[in-house]
């Protein structure tokens, strides 16, 4: 159950990782559809596009019949370390995904520019994270000889 979780969450932040700009224009255009002027890239915009991402994996999931790939083995040569460098890299762009919601909140305005790199570059090793542990993940389903 925590593996499905655990790629459940990967799926969900990959496209919001490395297409963030879109996903949240997806939302504003949803959102001026039902009537809602929203700024550019606005948090309500990027709400009701992670919305529309989140429901997309979960119809995905389900017509898959519940396990989203790679579908490795538990008792395969890692599995575990795949499934701790996927949680690790949804850590990273789980950080990179809020980071956008609180940057406001944060009174120094360098330390604000500074850890908006900081977010970035957790982007490209969570990027990184995932290509890893999903190829240690398919390895253990594989036969051994």
């Amino acid at each position: 159950m925590q593996a499905r979780i655990n790629l459940f969450a990967a799926w969900f932040l990959i496209p919001q990782t490395l297409a963030m700009g879109w996903v949240a224009a997806v939302g504003r255009g949803v959102l001026s559809l039902c009537g809602v002027e929203t700024p550019e890239e606005g948090i309500p915009g990027r709400i009701v596009g992670a919305l529309l991402l989140f429901g997309a994996v979960f119809l995905a999931q389900y017509f898959l019949g519940g396990r989203l790939p790679p579908q490795g083995k538990p008792e395969g040569n890692g599995f575990r370390v795949g499934h701790r460098l996927v949680l690790a890299a949804n850590l990273l762009a789980a950080m990179l995904f809020i980071f956008p919601f609180v940057h406001h909140l944060m009174e120094s305005r360098g330390a604000a520019m500074v850890l908006s790199k900081l977010a970035v570059a957790f982007g490209y090793i969570a990027v990184a994270g995932w290509a890893v542990g999903f190829s240690f993940i398919y390895q253990s389903a594989l036969s051994r000889k």
